[in-house]
């Protein structure tokens, strides 16, 4: 009985996995087809001064990184515990300016942060999440009421995902584009940003840039994505 009731659990997150969809299946045909052209999507921009900002420096990302296929496949394993504690990719790059390059950090939503982010983003489009990390922390954060609309993540994005709010489609949360241009913005941004948007949309205090709380909400977002293909920098609507 327990082994037919273990097949039986496995089964079910077969089907539950097929059921995933990213945020780009969503979109109408139009903005799928602005992502899909390097030439019309946004975000292209930010990833050319990224590329600048790589060789840009004394010593540069590249004095380190001198082959970028070495990138290819690190934005899928991040977050990831790095020097003792779990950071974002964002928080690696920085990591690096302080330590290697004896210089200042950039800011969350900075353009050069948001650029180096996208470049590297860029190298593993195709290849799947994998992220290693234990989520538990983010999956409670996920699943968490709070804000004076007293709602959660997963309300909205495992309950209602597919329906329509404010004229657009709710995605089921797989974070497989970030850093994205959204429409709305009219810029690039960050998961972090996206987050923080959904906080103050439930009337909840944002947990700040950076916070041990974001980075376990982005772990976990990306452990449920694990296997899908990344498809970064992405446009949303």
């Amino acid at each position: 009985m327990r082994v037919f009731a273990l097949l039986l659990a496995v089964a079910a997150s077969l089907v539950h996995a097929d059921e995933r969809r990213s945020g780009y299946e969503f979109m109408s045909r139009s903005t799928q087809a602005m992502q899909d052209d390097d030439t019309s999507n946004p975000a292209m921009l930010w990833v050319l001064d990224g590329e600048a900002l790589w060789q840009a420096g004394k010593p540069s990302c590249a004095s380190c990184h001198s082959n970028m296929s070495g990138m290819k496949g690190v934005a899928a394993r991040y977050p990831a515990m790095s020097s003792g504690r779990l950071m974002n990719l964002e928080q690696r790059i920085n990591l690096c300016r302080t330590e290697k390059q004896h210089a200042k950090p950039y800011a969350y939503e900075s353009k050069e942060l948001l650029s180096l982010t996208a470049y590297i983003a860029l190298q593993s489009r195709g290849m799947p999440i994998a992220v290693k990390d234990d989520a538990t922390k983010g999956k409670a954060l996920y699943e968490q009421r709070q804000g004076q609309l007293n709602m959660s993540c997963a309300q909205c994005h495992d309950q209602y995902a597919g329906h329509r709010l404010a004229g657009s489609t709710i995605p089921q949360a797989h974070p497989t584009g970030y850093p994205v241009y959204r429409l709305e913005w009219q810029t690039l941004g960050s998961l972090q940003r996206r987050l923080r948007n959904c906080l103050v949309g439930i009337r909840a205090e944002p947990y700040g840039y950076g916070s041990p709380e974001m980075v376990e909400l982005e772990l976990y977002l990306m452990s449920r994505a694990r296997g899908m293909k990344m498809d970064a920098p992405g446009v949303r609507p």
